[in-house]
């Protein structure tokens, strides 16, 4: 399917189906519309009153909307082009069908990149990795930005990459964060560079094995055309530039925590510098930026900082632009944020690290930790992370469905660490979580709410896990 620009006829004689209307559906459905598709049919097994609204706002512009249980159960005979929303999966009877048709299937980001201005298409700064992707991405943004250029975060957070290429005032660049779902039909984008930060266990059950989930986040690589910049920290991120497919001269750059070699970024003492940017990287570095810039300045963050430092190193960012806009930025609520110190006890909300992973990761940020753990593991394991972290263990909180998962990790790996398991589900619960946790820490320590769980066994979302828990630590204070 060959649509060269967003005001082709392409887009009139081609026959659409949108595969869900939620936000991206609709975003889909809607630029569709702009770039001036004809053929247009939407599908989504929900209805609702919200849906149905929006539904005669499309219609009116000449789409098809069918809501409904069973709606997205056949595929229609005639379509030449299938758009789907992130979440849905492969097997998915819909895209199964289509599959088996030979129907190309593109997710909103290949829709996105196909309806870039060919006049005006600001290069792509992409990043994805199972966990620090959001944090990286804000700070290449804001990097971005001290260094005058107007650009933006898209795709799976800020704006919706839909509406960052129709704008009619283009931006300089953009910062795209990428899921494995999204990446998963995305074919024809071809990154200016792009970076995988590290690969963990998430998302199986959706992907189908761990090696699937694993090539879906290296496509982000293919196409590449300036610099693929990888974890040393994490050899399958390097194994992925290696199997990727880039445009000539495109380079492997490398992050480390420790000392950089060539091409590479990295720490000598407190400094983030620079040996893949500079002309004479072979015998000298470049001074990025100071760990003091970082915060917080987990090591962690700190390898997102560098990632970040060497996407817009690769775009040709001044280092003091790096320096300034590290030093401005201030990570989302929820990612390793100090909530308070209350006796001599640090309490730091890290509801985001929802997959054993993150919560490691953060673990080890911390010399003694009382760990408050659990929630929904979705099939995740936790022996490594014990093994990991078990020295830095002062005792453990355990609350939400899957606790007994960590509890028997921690017996076979520590069974010295004192735990406490709570069984209330209700809305106190974290209270009396706080409260045991407050019990077994010592001045110094931090008490770290670091689940490695989903939270939708007891809670909304992952940010009304944190708000709980600091309710609690303000409770706690008081």
């Amino acid at each position: 399917m060959t649509l060269e620009t967003r005001t082709s006829d392409g887009w009139a004689t081609t026959r659409f189906v949108v595969l869900g209307f939620g936000t991206a559906g609709y975003a889909c459905a809607d630029s569709l519309i702009q770039a001036g598709a004809e053929h247009l049919v939407v599908l989504d097994d929900r209805d609702n009153e919200a849906l149905r609204e929006k539904a005669q706002i499309l219609e009116t512009l000449g789409a098809t909307i069918t809501l409904g249980p069973g709606s997205t159960a056949e595929l229609p005979k005639e379509v030449d082009v299938v758009v789907t929303s992130p979440g849905v999966p492969p097997h998915a009877p819909l895209l199964a069908q289509a599959a088996e048709r030979d129907v190309p299937i593109w997710s909103e980001i290949e829709l996105a990149w196909r309806l870039r201005d060919p006049a005006n298409a600001a290069p792509w700064l992409c990043i994805t990795g199972t966990n620090g992707k959001t944090t990286t991405v804000q700070m290449l943004t804001a990097i971005l930005q001290a260094a005058g250029h107007r650009a933006v975060a898209a795709g799976n957070v800020g704006l919706p990459l839909l509406e960052v290429v129709m704008d009619p005032e283009p931006y300089d660049v953009i910062a795209v964060e990428l899921s494995s779902y999204q990446l998963h039909f995305t074919q024809s984008m071809s990154a200016h560079s792009a970076a995988v930060l590290n690969i963990a266990p998430d998302h199986v059950d959706w992907h189908g094995s761990m090696a699937a989930y694993t090539l879906d986040k290296g496509r982000i690589y293919e196409n590449c055309q300036v610099a693929c910049v990888y974890n040393v920290a994490d050899p399958e991120t390097e194994h992925l530039v290696e199997e990727a497919d880039v445009i000539e001269g495109c380079r492997a750059v490398g992050f480390t925590l420790g000392t950089p070699g060539l091409s590479m970024v990295g720490l000598v003492d407190d400094l983030l510098v620079d040996r893949a940017f500079v002309e004479q990287r072979a015998t000298s570095a470049l001074e990025l930026a100071s760990l003091s810039d970082v915060t917080p300045a987990a090591p962690h963050n700190v390898a997102n900082a560098l990632a970040a430092a060497a996407l817009a190193r690769a775009f040709g960012v001044p280092a003091t632009a790096v320096r300034d806009g590290l030093r401005g930025f201030r990570p989302d609520k929820h990612r390793i944020a100090h909530v308070a110190e209350v006796a001599g006890v640090n309490y730091v909300d890290d509801s985001k690290a929802t997959n054993p992973h993150a919560a490691q990761a953060s673990l080890l940020a911390y010399e003694h930790v009382v760990w408050i753990a659990g929630g929904q593991a979705k099939g995740a394991t936790f022996d490594d992370l014990v093994i990991a972290a078990k020295e830095r263990l002062r005792a453990v909180v355990l609350l939400g469905q899957d606790k007994d998962v960590i509890a028997e990790a921690l017996e076979r790996h520590a069974p010295d660490v004192p735990r406490i398991v709570v069984e209330s589900t209700d809305t106190g619960a974290m209270q009396i979580v706080v409260g045991e946790a407050a019990k077994l820490a010592q001045v110094g320590d931090t008490v770290l709410l670091a689940p490695g769980c989903a939270s939708w066994d007891m809670f909304a979302n992952y940010g009304a896990r944190g708000d709980a828990f600091a309710e609690a630590v303000g409770s706690l204070a008081n």
